[in-house]
């Protein structure tokens, strides 16, 4: 999912700057719930209709968002040993069975209320 190529740039360019000591784990969960936020922020007040419009006219925001989010949890991942392709599988696992597709196909009900 994410190539060690990638993860050693950023590693690299974090240690060349010395941010290593900013990097907190609750500084980086604060800065990932902003980044995201920035994220939803060029989307705020628009209908669902103009998405696709919005996202044409402003590719290279939603990009740089995305890829400041992506950065923080590749980020969080490695400062906390997590591999985040493991971590997406067992959770895929878990959703799997709180919403079997026999009680939540088409329905977007949360599985404690599903019947």
């Amino acid at each position: 999912m994410i190539s060690a190529t990638l993860l050693d740039a950023l590693i690299t360019f974090r240690r060349e700057r010395d941010w290593e000591q900013f990097h907190t784990t609750r500084n980086l969960s604060s800065a990932l719930c902003v980044e995201a936020a920035e994220l939803l922020d060029i989307f705020r007040w628009s209908r669902d209709s103009e998405i696709a419009n919005i996202v044409e006219q402003q590719k290279a925001e939603v990009e740089s968002e995305i890829a400041d989010v992506a950065i923080l949890l590749m980020y969080l991942c490695h400062d906390l040993n997590i591999c985040v392709e493991e971590a997406v599988r067992k959770k895929l696992e878990m959703n799997r069975e709180k919403y079997p597709v026999k009680t939540s196909k088409g329905i977007s009900t949360k599985y404690n209320r599903l019947k």
